[in-house]
């Protein structure tokens, strides 16, 4: 059974259990925390990125039970009981996941501040469908924007990625 909210210094805070890349965490929260914020600013995870603002861009893409969703809009305390993967879990035990290595090999990045996100997305339709069409791979990844490439990169690194995680 949760706990019920309590005030700390006349803020109301929700405690919050969850779990983040693969570790249990309790912290408390205010109902309108975000998730971003959270995760950057009180749990030290910067790969994701605040852009818009308005889940439009996905920069701040994290993955909530497998699913992206745009932490600059999810409030913080929706993650309760849930799991939680940001860009710094991705890799496993220092060895980089396939996508982080398609990615370097077929420059699926330039400047990067949209790149966690893109891994975080195609992380996720990869693992509902290892074997996407280009343009199933295009129409998922709509809501992650690039404003330095053409996508060309991102979509050959991603379809890479796919072909190797099948092998």
């Amino acid at each position: 059974m949760s706990k019920p909210m309590t005030r700390h210094a006349d803020v109301q805070t929700i405690p919050v259990s969850f779990t983040l890349n693969g570790r249990l965490q309790e912290i408390d929260v205010e109902p309108n925390e975000l998730l971003l914020d959270m995760v950057r600013d009180r749990l030290g995870l910067t790969g994701a990125k605040r852009s818009c603002d308005v889940q439009v861009c996905g920069a701040c893409t994290l993955l909530v039970d497998g699913r992206p969703v745009s932490a600059c809009t999810t409030l913080a305390f929706e993650v309760r009981g849930r799991s939680v993967m940001t860009i710094e879990g991705l890799a496993d035990d220092g060895k980089l996941h396939p996508l982080q290595e398609a990615f370097i090999e077929h420059g699926g990045f330039q400047c990067g501040f949209c790149t966690p996100g893109m891994l975080l997305a195609s992380k996720a339709l990869l693992d509902e469908n290892p074997n996407p069409t280009e343009a199933e791979l295009k129409h998922f990844m709509h809501g992650n924007i690039c404003r330095c490439t053409g996508y060309k990169k991102i979509v050959e690194s991603i379809m890479a990625a796919a072909k190797k995680m099948r092998a």
